[in-house]
């Protein structure tokens, strides 16, 4: 049995970092209803604040056109607005509000025509960097005019998507400072109070590189973000490798990653950024977009670590993403496909949706914890909450490495004296709405009736226990005690 020995004396604070900011697919579908009522629901139930996607300026935003695109249109480059107008009013109509990816290239202002996605984002830099800084300069003022600067300057606006990945950026590192250096300029002449910062690269990549360049050259630079997956550990470890040998590599045996490798990644990205507040704007347990791991227990028990690990490191963290409406290779199909989101399609929620909704109800003083007994892949964490505690266990270990269910034993030094003690399972039997639609034959497309029930299946189900906390923690389980003193 192993041993948690909570010590009430002994608090930290324990901010829901996590809560700042949480991904989606491009703006375009920020339109659509199903989107909405999906994003509504998780700042609800959630607390996320912020919402990133890419795209913004994408052509399907029409938020550029040129001329020649019309016989009709007018001799000069034309902005319109309409669509990120649509977007934010409604972000600040359910109390979010947007953390701005720049990106992508308005075709009418590309140097090329390299896209990426199904939705085909030109990825290149701008033909020209006075139409680029006119049409920057023409955005952050017009976002100034409609919501004012009190609102706006409590945004983020970040440039562009993982440049140091040829798929997002058809350009150079210098090329992307040219580009970062520009924007960042841009807004700041507009407002010096408004953050803006970069370089949104994956794998943790150019930080130092971002900072020298900014502090050599007196470039605006408020904030250092950056991405990871756990997936990402053999191209981190080695700086050499190159992507298409890392891509054949993860084609050939997704998975494997060294168990608490994400906070390593953060550590040394905490240790790069020095004195700017480091924001991860992407992450998940893997950078797959089919991985069923993404709808299953394994991904609860992985976020659970991750989100206790990181604490005091970041100051924003934004999950990748809050929904299966997704279409970076189209919208796939079925109810349970592997999808980054937290909810498929059809707004079922997954048992990582549960985690988070399990973390949103954590304190944000947290109790030192300390451990005995056999050793096993289980850890807990402990929390003050306003009418006791809020403690969650979770078992969880990487692909291919021994798992096992362990039993748990939590006592307390300090004040003790519960009144009641209720808990919330998430594992194999509790919280698994993938495998009631596997015993419906995984249909692909869901009827009404079939929704429901899926999500009677996704609800967290509280059971009252005894004040002597004794437990098993399935494999990749996570178990959630709360209680009242």
């Amino acid at each position: 049995m192993k041993k948690f020995t909570v010590d009430t004396s002994k608090m930290t604070d324990f901010p829901h970092y996590w809560e700042l900011c949480v991904g989606s697919c491009h703006g375009y579908t920020a339109l659509r209803e199903d989107y909405r009522r999906q994003l509504r629901k998780v700042r609800d139930e959630l607390g996320f604040r912020y919402v990133r996607f890419h795209g913004i300026f994408d052509d399907d935003m029409c938020v550029c056109t040129a001329p020649s695109m019309h016989p009709s249109m007018p001799a000069e480059i034309r902005y319109n607005f309409f669509n990120i107008d649509n977007i934010f009013d409604f972000l600040l109509s359910i109390d979010m509000k947007p953390f701005i990816e720049i990106g992508f290239m308005p075709s009418c202002l590309a140097s090329g025509d390299a896209t990426c996605f199904h939705y085909k984002g030109n990825i290149t830099p701008p033909k020209d960097y006075g139409q680029w800084n006119d049409f920057i300069k023409a955005f952050t003022e017009h976002c100034i005019d409609r919501y004012g600067l009190e609102e706006v300057k409590e945004w983020f606006f970040e440039v562009w998507n993982e440049p140091n990945l040829p798929f997002f950026f058809d350009g150079t590192k210098e090329q992307y400072f040219e580009l970062y250096e520009n924007t960042a300029r841009t807004i700041k002449a507009v407002s010096k109070e408004l953050r803006v910062g970069g370089p949104a690269t994956s794998i943790n990549a150019w930080i130092t590189d971002t900072i020298k360049f900014c502090e050599k050259n007196d470039v605006p630079l408020d904030f250092v973000s950056t991405h990871h997956y756990p997936t990402d550990d053999p191209l981190w470890k080695n700086s050499d490798m190159s992507m298409e040998e890392f891509f054949r590599m993860m084609g050939g045996e997704l998975g494997k990653y060294e168990r608490g490798i994400i906070r390593k990644m953060t550590e040394r990205a905490y240790q790069e950024a020095g004195k700017y507040p480091l924001y991860y704007t992407e992450w998940n347990t893997s950078a797959m977009t089919n991985d069923n791991k993404h709808d299953e227990c394994y991904a609860s028990a992985m976020i659970a670590k991750i989100l206790a690990d990181n604490d005091g490191l970041v100051e924003g963290y934004s999950y990748w993403t809050f929904t299966d409406i997704f279409e970076e290779g189209s919208q796939l199909k079925g109810a349970f496909h592997g999808g980054f989101g937290l909810q498929t399609v059809y707004g079922v929620e997954k048992p990582a949706y549960r985690l988070f909704e399990l973390f949103h109800g954590l304190g944000e003083k947290r109790y030192a914890v300390a451990e005995g007994g056999n050793s096993g892949n289980t850890e807990l964490l402990a929390t003050k909450t306003e009418n006791g505690m809020r403690l969650i266990a979770y078992n969880h270990n990487v692909p291919g490495e021994e798992m096992v269910s362990e039993e748990i034993r939590i006592d307390f030094t300090g004040m003790y004296a519960p009144k009641k003690v209720t808990c919330y399972r998430i594992d194999e039997n509790h919280v698994n709405p993938k495998k009631l639609w596997q015993e419906m034959d995984s249909p692909e497309y869901l009827k009404a009736p079939q929704i429901d029930a899926l999500r009677k299946a996704a609800r967290l189900t509280a059971e009252e226990v005894g004040t002597v906390l004794r437990f098993t923690v399935p494999e990749y389980g996570v178990l959630a005690i709360d209680i009242e003193l």
